[in-house]
């Protein structure tokens, strides 16, 4: 028989033997007493020891999200892995380790602190605290061989020595000014490249090595803080004479350009005027042709202007002299007419006037009519002397009597 399988019995033997210790002073406090009621009471503490037991030893044990178990089997020897849900144990039989999955955080609380019980060691001596966090996790591939080999508090005795063994080697080849500024990335990445493979040969995975505050002793951090005052007045003095350096070489840079840009100008003015006077010259040779052209032009247009002007004058003057001419005939036909018509009205009056003295010599008193009707128009009524003579206008003529 193997030592694990002797292990069990006697665990099953001892777990028998104070059952039967336990049962044997109840009825031993009951013996004698009673026969068959005697007996149920026995029965019924049987029954309540083996509920008690049940309850502090149950059979079904659940696991909560993000654990994993491992169940061993005290008889065999053997592991069974457990991912999530309830779990059948026996117990004295069977054994069940929960091992989380979850990222978890490890920090060295004593040496967070220079004043702390197990401060770091710079390359210096000098005793300071640095909060650093380690996140690591356990690896679910070797969850079964960790268990076999590592202890049951894997923080305490495992994470914890492999961190501190690391940290404390690493910030010692340090100094307080390259932990405290200039090495912080540095000193993480030396630490987590010597602590990865080392974690890892016990199937933690490390996650990563944070580094926060630094806690540095009064005395020093007074010294540092002058200590920089002063390196921060000579860097603003430095940083003050290289900007007035750069100031001078900017202004004599500014200078140059300036100049440089002068001349610039001056050979792009001169360029430019040379160009103009080129394309005016080479304009000129195009305009002078045409100015040329324009001034033959405009003497052939006063040529023209010239002959069209003599030949309007001379058209004008033919034009009037065939007016006066036709004009003259015009008037003279027209004094031929009028002459004609005067003969004409001559002869008519004095055909007229031969035949109204005929007329009248025949009818005197026609006379008397014709002056009344010549003045019916400016006389309404005339009153006249009776004529001796037999005619009525000779008083109002002014005749003779």
């Amino acid at each position: 028989m193997s030592d694990r399988i002797s292990k069990v019995v006697d665990a099953l033997r001892n777990t028998a033997v104070a059952f039967g210790n336990v049962t044997g002073r109840a009825c031993g406090s009951i013996k004698g007493g009673l026969s068959g009621r005697g007996k149920g009471i026995i029965a019924l503490g049987i029954v309540g020891i083996g509920g008690y037991a049940l309850y502090m030893h149950p059979p079904m044990q659940s696991l909560e999200r993000g654990e994993v178990g491992l169940r061993l089997n005290r008889l065999t020897g053997n592991y069974t892995e457990i991912t999530d849900g309830a779990a059948f144990v026996i117990p004295g039989i069977h054994e069940l380790r929960r091992f989380p999955l979850r990222d978890q955080i490890y920090r060295p609380e004593d040496a967070a602190s220079a004043s702390g019980s197990a401060p770091f060691q710079t390359v210096e001596g000098l005793s300071i605290g640095v909060d650093i966090s380690i996140r690591y996790a356990l690896d679910p591939t070797k969850i079964a061989t960790m268990a076999k080999a590592l202890p049951e508090n894997i923080g305490s005795e495992v994470i914890e020595p492999a961190v501190q063994g690391v940290l404390y080697k690493t910030l010692a080849s340090y100094t307080v000014r390259e932990i405290f500024s200039t090495k912080r990335a540095e000193i993480q990445r030396s630490i987590e490249a010597e602590l990865k493979p080392m974690l890892s040969a016990d199937g933690i995975k490390l996650q990563g090595v944070l580094m926060g505050k630094v806690d540095l002793p009064p005395d020093y951090k007074e010294g540092m803080e002058k200590l920089l005052a002063e390196e921060l007045a000579s860097e603003r003095m430095r940083y003050t004479l290289e900007l007035k350096e750069k100031e001078v070489k900017q202004t004599s840079l500014e200078a140059e350009a300036n100049k440089v840009r002068r001349e610039k100008a001056a050979e792009a003015a001169g360029e430019e005027q040379i160009i103009a006077a080129k394309a005016q010259a080479e304009a000129m040779k195009h305009v002078l042709p045409f100015k040329q052209k324009q001034i033959e032009q405009r003497s052939l247009e006063a040529d023209a202007e010239k002959i069209t002007r003599v030949k309007n004058a001379e058209a004008a003057s033919q034009a009037r002299q065939i007016e006066a001419t036709g004009e003259a005939e015009s008037r003279r036909k027209l004094a031929d007419a009028e002459v004609y018509r005067q003969e004409r009205m001559g002869k008519i009056a004095s055909e007229q006037l031969e035949r109204d003295g005929a007329l009248v010599s025949k009818n005197p008193l026609l006379i008397q009519k014709i002056m009344a009707d010549k003045l019916s128009e400016k006389i309404s009524v005339i009153i006249a002397p009776p004529a001796t003579n037999g005619f009525i206008g000779n008083n109002l003529l002014g005749g003779e009597k």
